[in-house]
């Protein structure tokens, strides 16, 4: 059952959020509840290496795990299997010409999850920051049809990577390949660490080491 975490936010919160050494060890990260999705929230938070995750039933959940999941784009590890699909340059990318359809296909339910943490709240959310030129996507399309992306937010030099999704092989891989060696952000921000992520290039660091990166390169 939902436990609340020590720090709630009122709903008309704005401005600066608590320390991130305040965030909880168990769960891991977990700094606040409450609050709003307003963009200068979102973007306050991410500023500050925070991020919103929760599923519907619960109230905006803020985390910081420590460590952090992080990729730098030059670590990016392609195998020989990997290698063998951008050369045979299967899809067509395209940059920010389909985002709420990104975000959609990354909600759809997997067979590793019950529910989604995209919630209507947030899809709409990110959309507007879209809109403001915050927030990206990157494509892969196939005979004209979506089979892949990954979308995130990008302030500075740093992409927060939020989601990934493919429906064909290697799609989500290829549409990451692109942010770390066409887009080039200095640091991605891939916040949870997971196997896959790992096998990618990704590794874990210090949330102290993360913040400090973040101050370098969000400016």
């Amino acid at each position: 059952m939902y436990e609340p975490p020590i720090i709630w936010l009122p709903d008309d919160f704005s401005g600066v959020f608590p320390s991130t050494r305040l965030a909880l060890l168990e769960p891991d990260g977990l700094l606040a509840a409450g609050g709003n999705l307003k963009p200068a929230t979102i973007l306050q938070a991410y500023s500050q290496g925070i991020f919103p995750w929760y599923s519907d039933d619960q109230p905006i959940l803020w985390w910081s795990p420590n460590p952090r999941c992080v990729l730098l784009p030059q670590k990016f590890h392609i195998s020989r299997s990997f290698r063998r699909t951008l050369n045979k340059q299967p899809f067509e990318i395209r940059v920010d010409t389909a985002f709420r359809d990104v975000m959609l296909a990354c909600a759809e339910s997997r067979p590793d999850q019950e529910s989604t943490w995209i919630t209507d709240e947030m899809l709409d959310a990110y959309c507007s920051l879209h809109d403001m030129g915050y927030a990206h996507s990157v494509e892969c399309w196939h005979t004209n049809r979506l089979v892949g992306g990954i979308y995130g937010l990008q302030l500075g030099a740093v992409f927060f990577g939020e989601s990934m999704f493919s429906r064909m092989k290697d799609a989500s891989k290829v549409a990451l390949h692109h942010v770390c060696t066409v887009i080039k952000p200095a640091l991605l921000d891939a916040q949870v660490y997971s196997p896959h992520l790992e096998s990618l290039g990704a590794e874990l660091i210090e949330r102290e080491d993360f913040i400090r990166l973040l101050q370098a390169h969000i400016s």
